[in-house]
C-alpha cells in the first residue's frame, strides 16, 4: 500500500505545473524530491537508528529476528504428518532423570548381569573379574567424557551417536560408525532375546525342550534356543510393527523390574551373610556333579555304582575320592572371599574343579560322567568380551537429545551418573558374589549342579521368583528397545542419503513408522538368533559397539587437536589425552577379546567407508576429518614452501588455460582430456577461464562459468581444481592468473594452452593474447604445452596403438623425453611406441650422435627407437621467398590499414562509442611509429612499404627456411604417427605486431600437415635425470 500510493504521488507532481519560475529544472527538483519521500515512506518501518544497514536488512535478517529464529528451533526429525489428523499436543521436555539417567541405567543393566556374571567371577577370580569390570567401565566413562565434549558443541538434533559422530568425523566414518551401531543394535536384540529364552527354558520351564534333555547335550539346548527365539522374534517383531506406544509403556515397567531384580539381589546377599541351606551341590573329590539327588550323594549308593561303575568296573577318579555335599550359598561371614580371588581359566572339555591339578581338571578317562565340564575355552580377554554388552546403552540419553529440555545440561551429567551408578553396581556386585557364593557353584554356567537353578536368583530376597520374572521381563523390554530403535537409526541413515544402496529404507509407512527398515533389522537379528548362544552373541556385538565407541573418542580428541573455531563444549572436564587413551583401550579391547571378530567389525567399517567415499553423495559438514586435512595440508604446503622440488620429484603440475565460447562454455572439450591422460591421476591440474567483464556486474556468469567448467573436469575425470576469473582484458587475466595461481609450493608449474586456429581472421587480438600468454610463462620459468589439432586428439576411453614422434631439435630441461614417458602411463597411449627423432647438422657424426642418445636413453630407463636425420645445408628455395614475401605483404597492408583507422580517428571526432572502442582495439602506438597527421602521408608511406616489400626481410627468410625444412622432414617421417610432440620456438623478443605475426605464421609453416601436434616449451629447468 505505501508504494502504491507514493507512485501516485509522484504521478501527481509530474503534472502540476512549477509556480517558481516555472522552469523545468525545478519541476524536476520537486519530482526528485517526491520520489526520495516515496523511498522514505517505504522504508518507514525501519528502526530510525538503522537506516545506515538498511540495504542490508533486505538479505540480512535484523539480531531479533535471527535470535527469535534460534531460540524457537525444534531439534527434533519430522516424523511423517497425516493431514487428516488432529494436531498432537506438543512434546513434553524431558528432564535429566527422566530423560537420560533412568534410559541409561534401563540399557545398561541388561541380561549378562543376571546369567553371566556369576560365571564371570567364579571363572576369573575376585581380581580378575574386578578388573574386567573396571575395564569395561573405563571405556565408557571415557567415551561418556568425550560425548559429553561434543554434544555440548552446539545442539544436538535427534539422532544420538550417530549425528553426532557423522558430523564430527564427516559423512564416511559417519556413515560406517552409523551402519556399525546399528548393526550392534540389532545384534543385541538377537542376544537379549537368546537370553530371555535362556531364562524360561533353563531355569523356569525345562520342561518346554523339544529336543529332549538339553543338560546331557549343549547342541540340543542351542537348537532350542533357536527355535523359541525365532518364534519370539516374530511375536516382538510384531509388536513393534503395531503398537509402538506399547513398547514405551512396557519400557517403564522394564525398567521397575530392573530395580526392584537389584536392590531384591542386594537385600538376598544381607540376609544370607552367614549362608542359607537351600542349595548344595553334590562333589566328587574336587569335580563338581550334577543331577546327583542329595539323597543319593554318598559314594556308596546304588544310584553312584550305576553311574560310575557301568558293567562292573568302575571308574578310577570315583575309586580314589569321596563324594561330599558342599553348600553353595556360603555367605560373606564364611570367608570364602579367599578361595575366590584367583583365576580359574579352563580349556574346553576340562572338568570344574577346585584348584588346578590336571588330576582333577583332565578327563583321562573319556567318559564325563555326570560331572560338569566346561563348555567354552576361557581366558581374561574372552570374558571382557563376554560381559562388555553390560555395560553398553551409554547412548541412551544422547538418542533421545530431541525430547530433551537442555541437552547439552543433561546428557553429560544423566550418562556420568548412569556409568557410575551402574559400575558401583557391578563392581560392588563381584565383591559381594566373590565373598558369597562357593567356588564351583559361581562357575557352574547353567546352575545344573543345583537342579537347573539361576544361582542369582538363589541369593535374592525373598525368593527366585523375583529375579527370573523380573530379568526375563527386563531383558524382553531391552530387546523390544532394540528393536524400536535399530530401524529408526537405519531410517535416519538412509535419509542423509550417504549411502545409496539404503535408499529404499528411508520411506515410512502411512503410520510414518519405518517399516521397511524392521524387515531388514528382523531378518539381521534372525542371523545373530540362529547363533544361538549368547557367549558367541557377546563378543560380536562388543565390537561393534567398541568400534561406535572408540569413533566417539577419535571424534573427540580430532576436534580438540584441531582447535577449530566452532570446537567450544560447554563441558569443560575434557581433555584430548583421555579420549586417545579411551580409543586405544577399545582397539585393544576388541584385538584382545577376538581378533578375527574385530577383523569382521573393521573390515565391514572399511568397505562402508570406501563405498561412501567412491560412490556416496557429497556431503560437506564441516567436519573434523577436513579439519584435520586441512591442517595436513598446510604442514605440506609450509614444507613444500623451503625450495623447488628436486628433479626426480618433478611432476607436470598443469594449469589448463580453457577459453570459453560466447555461450560460456569450454571451446575445446578434449583439452581437459588430454591434462587427464598427461598426469595419469597424479599432480595437481587447475583449470581456469578468463571472462572480458567487470566482475561486479557478471559475477553470476563467472558462477556459472566455474559450474560448467567443473561439469567438463568431472566428465572427462579431472581431478584438481577449477576458477573463472573476470578481467578487463583477456590477455592481463591470463597474465594475472599464470603469475599468481597455485598456493606456496603447490604451484602449477607446466601451462596447457589452446592454439588460437583464428589468429588469420581476428587479427591480432588473437594471436596478441596467445604470444603474450607465452611470454609471461616464460617469465615464470614454467613449460607450455600448445596441444595443436587439438579436437582430433584421442578420447581419455579410448585406446590407440601406433607411434609417438619426438622431435628433439633443442634441449630445454629433457621434457620432451618425460612427456611421452608420462602418456604412456595412461591407457589411451599404453599400447603406442615412442621414436625419438633429432636433427644433425654438417659438422655432426650423426652415427656417434645416434649411438650416444641410446646410451642416453638407456640410462633415463625410456624406451624408444632413434633416429638421427641429417639436414644439409641447401640453398634457399624460391617457395621460401614467395611465401615469405606474401606473410610480409599481408602484415603491411594489415599495419597500413590500421593507420588509416589511427588517422580516421583524429579527423572524425564525433564518431560514435561504439567506434572509438573498435579504433581502441587496433594496433598501439608503439606498433606503429610511422604515423603521421595526414591521411595522405599515412598512404603513401604504406604504398612505398608495399613496393619496397618486392624483397623480403633476410632475416623473415631465414626463419622461414628453416620451418619448410623442418617441416619438411617431419612431415616424411611422422606423418602417420599418432602424436607429434615438438619444441616450440621461442616468442620475438620485439613487441612488435610484424615480428608477433610472422611468429604465428612460422609456426603454422612448422606444423603444416600435421593432424595432431604437441608442441612443447621448457621453464628453464631440468626435469630428468639419469641418477636414481
Amino acid at each position: 500500500m505505501q508504494s502504491n500510493s507514493a507512485k501516485d504521488d509522484s504521478d501527481e507532481m509530474e503534472i502540476i505545473p512549477s509556480e517558481h519560475n516555472g522552469t523545468v529544472h525545478e519541476t524536476k527538483n520537486e519530482d526528485s524530491g517526491d520520489i526520495h519521500r516515496a523511498e522514505e515512506n517505504q522504508k518507514s518501518n525501519i528502526d530510525p537508528n538503522l537506516y545506515l544497514y538498511d540495504d542490508d536488512l533486505a538479505t540480512r535478517p535484523h539480531i531479533s529476528t535471527f535470535i527469535s529464529s534460534i531460540a524457537n528451533y525444534e531439534n527434533t526429525i519430522p516424523a511423517a504428518t497425516d493431514p487428516d489428523a488432529k494436531p498432537a499436543a506438543p512434546s513434553a521436555r524431558m528432564g535429566t532423570l527422566i530423560g537420560v539417567f533412568l534410559p541409561c541405567i534401563q540399557n545398561i543393566f541388561g541380561v549378562i548381569l543376571f546369567i553371566r556374571l556369576t560365571w564371570v567371577v567364579g571363572t576369573a577370580g575376585a581380581v580378575c573379574g574386578f578388573l574386567i569390570v573396571l575395564t569395561c567401565c573405563c571405556v565408557t566413562m571415557l567415551t561418556a567424557i568425550s560425548m559429553s565434549a561434543i554434544a555440548t558443541n552446539g545442539v544436538v538434533p535427534a539422532g544420538g551417536s550417530y549425528f553426532m559422530i557423522s558430523r564430527s568425523l564427516g559423512p564416511e566414518f559417519g556413515g560406517a560408525v552409523g551402519m556399525l551401531f546399528y548393526t550392534g543394535t540389532t545384534l543385541a536384540a538377537a542376544m537379549y532375546i537368546v537370553g530371555a529364552v535362556e531364562i524360561v527354558l533353563t531355569y523356569m520351564a525345562p520342561w518346554a525342550s523339544i529336543f529332549g534333555d538339553f543338560t546331557k547335550d549343549a547342541e540340543a539346548m542351542y537348537n532350542n534356543f533357536r527355535v523359541y527365539g525365532t518364534i519370539l522374534l516374530i511375536f516382538m517383531g510384531l509388536i513393534v510393527f503395531v503398537g509402538v506406544k506399547f513398547v514405551n509403556k512396557f519400557a517403564t515397567v522394564a525398567l521397575a523390574c530392573v530395580i526392584l531384580s537389584i536392590i531384591a539381589v542386594y537385600v538376598g546377599i544381607f540376609d544370607n551373610i552367614h549362608g542359607n541351606e537351600k542349595l548344595y551341590m553334590c562333589v566328587l573329590g574336587n569335580r563338581l556333579l550334577k543331577d546327583i539327588p542329595l539323597d543319593n550323594c554318598t559314594k556308596g549308593d546304588p544310584f553312584m555304582v550305576d553311574i560310575y561303575c557301568p558293567g562292573g568296573k568302575c571308574d578310577d577318579y570315583y575309586l580314589a575320592n569321596n563324594v561330599t555335599r558342599v553348600k553353595g550359598i556360603k555367605g560373606l561371614s564364611s570367608g570364602v572371599f579367599y578361595d575366590n580371588i584367583f583365576p580359574s581359566f579352563l580349556e574346553k572339555g576340562q572338568f570344574i574343579s577346585y584348584g588346578k591339578n590336571p588330576t582333577d581338571i583332565e578327563n583321562t578317562s573319556g567318559q564325563s560322567y555326570n560331572q560338569i565340564m566346561a563348555d567354552i575355552t576361557t581366558s581374561f580377554t574372552l570374558l571382557i568380551g563376554i560381559f562388555f554388552p553390560s555395560v553398553t546403552g551409554i547412548m541412551a540419553g544422547s538418542n533421545r537429545s530431541g525430547d530433551l529440555a537442555d541437552a547439552q545440561k543433561s546428557i553429560p551429567i544423566g550418562t556420568i551418573c548412569a556409568i557410575l551408578t551402574t559400575s558401583t553396581v557391578y563392581l560392588s556386585s563381584v565383591m559381594f558374589f566373590a565373598g558369597t557364593v562357593d567356588n564351583l557353584l559361581l562357575r557352574d554356567k547353567f546352575g545344573q549342579s543345583i537342579g537347573g537353578k539361576l544361582v542369582v536368583a538363589n541369593i535374592a530376597w525373598p525368593n527366585q521368583w523375583v529375579i527370573l520374572i523380573g530379568s526375563f521381563l527386563s531383558t524382553l523390554g531391552a530387546g523390544l528397545q532394540s528393536l524400536t530403535g535399530a530401524p529408526r537409526l537405519l531410517q535416519a541413515i538412509a535419509r542423509d542419503e550417504i549411502i545409496p544402496f539404503l535408499a529404499p529404507f528411508a520411506k515410512s509407512s502411512s503410520r510414518g513408522e519405518p517399516t521397511r527398515a524392521l524387515l531388514l533389522t528382523i531378518v539381521i537379528c534372525q542371523c545373530g538368533i540362529l547363533l544361538g548362544n549368547v557367549d558367541l552373541l557377546a563378543p560380536l556385538l562388543s565390537m561393534f559397539f567398541l568400534m561406535c565407541y572408540g569413533f566417539v573418542n577419535l571424534a573427540c580428541a580430532v576436534q580438540t587437536l584441531l582447535r577449530t573455531p566452532n570446537w567450544r563444549p560447554r563441558f569443560k572436564f575434557y581433555h584430548w589425552s583421555l579420549s586417545l587413551i579411551g580409543l586405544t583401550l577399545c582397539i585393544s579391547v576388541m584385538i584382545m577379546t577376538s581378533w578375527y571378530f574385530a577383523l569382521i567389525a573393521m573390515g565391514m567399517a572399511i568397505i562402508i567407508y570406501k563405498y561412501i567415499e567412491y560412490r556416496g553423495a557429497e556431503k560437506e559438514w564441516g567436519d573434523g576429518i577436513r579439519g584435520m586435512a586441512l591442517t595436513a595440508a598446510r604442514y605440506s604446503l609450509l614444507r613444500l614452501e623451503e625450495g623447488p622440488p628436486h628433479t626426480k620429484n618433478w611432476r607436470p603440475q598443469i594449469l589448463v588455460l580453457s577459453k570459453l565460447n560466447d555461450n560460456l562454455l569450454p571451446k575445446y572439450r578434449k583439452i581437459f582430456s588430454f591434462a587427464t591422460q598427461l598426469k595419469a591421476g597424479k599432480g595437481l591440474t587447475i583449470c581456469v577461464s578468463v571472462i572480458k567483464g567487470d566482475h561486479t556486474k557478471i559475477a553470476n556468469k563467472a558462477v556459472d562459468a566455474k559450474s560448467t567448467l567443473r561439469k567438463y573436469m568431472t566428465d572427462e575425470k579431472v581431478k584438481g581444481f577449477c576458477d573463472v576469473l573476470v578481467a578487463q582484458q583477456i590477455g592481463e587475466g591470463l597474465s594475472s592468473v599464470v603469475q599468481t595461481i597455485g598456493l606456496g609450493g603447490m604451484k602449477p608449474n607446466t601451462v596447457i594452452v589452446g592454439w588460437p586456429y583464428s589468429w588469420r581472421q581476428e587479427g591480432r587480438n588473437s594471436w596478441k593474447t596467445f604470444i603474450q600468454t607465452v611470454r609471461t610463462v616464460a617469465a615464470c620459468h614454467m613449460a607450455l604445452l600448445v596441444p595443436k589439432g587439438i579436437n582430433f586428439y584421442p578420447e581419455s576411453n579410448h585406446k590407440i596403438g601406433g607411434n609417438i614422434d619426438i622431435w628433439w631439435i633443442v634441449h630445454d630441461g629433457g621434457l620432451l623425453m618425460l612427456l611421452p614417458f608420462l602418456l604412456k602411463q595412461h591407457r589411451t597411449w599404453r599400447n603406442c611406441k615412442l621414436r625419438i627423432f633429432t636433427v644433425a647438422q654438417i659438422e655432426d657424426n650423426s652415427i656417434q650422435m645416434k649411438k650416444d642418445l641410446k646410451t642416453f636413453l638407456y640410462h633415463l630407463r625410456i624406451e624408444a627407437d632413434v633416429e638421427v636425420v641429417e639436414m644439409n645445408n641447401s640453398d634457399i628455395s624460391a617457395y621460401t621467398y614467395e611465401r615469405t614475401l606474401m606473410m610480409e605483404q599481408r602484415n603491411q597492408m594489415l599495419r597500413a590499414l590500421g593507420l588509416n583507422k589511427k588517422e580516421n580517428s583524429k579527423v572524425d571526432s564525433q564518431n560514435d562509442e561504439k567506434r572509438n572502442s573498435i579504433d581502441l582495439d587496433g594496433p598501439e602506438q608503439e606498433d606503429a611509429p610511422e604515423t603521421t597527421s595526414s591521411k595522405d602521408d599515412s598512404t603513401e608511406k604504406a604504398d612505398g612499404d608495399l613496393k619496397s616489400s618486392v624483397k623480403p626481410d633476410e632475416f623473415n627468410v631465414r626463419r622461414m627456411h628453416t620451418a619448410i625444412k623442418l617441416n619438411e622432414v617431419i612431415v616424411e617421417k611422422s606423418q602417420d604417427a599418432q602424436l607429434v610432440i615438438m619444441n616450440l620456438p621461442g616468442p620475438p623478443r620485439e613487441v612488435r605486431a610484424e615480428r608477433e605475426s610472422n611468429y604465428m605464421e612460422f609456426l603454422e609453416v612448422l606444423t603444416e600437415g600435421l593432424e595432431k601436434v604437441l608442441m612443447v616449451r621448457g621453464g628453464g629447468r631440468e626435469v630428468i635425470t639419469i641418477y636414481s
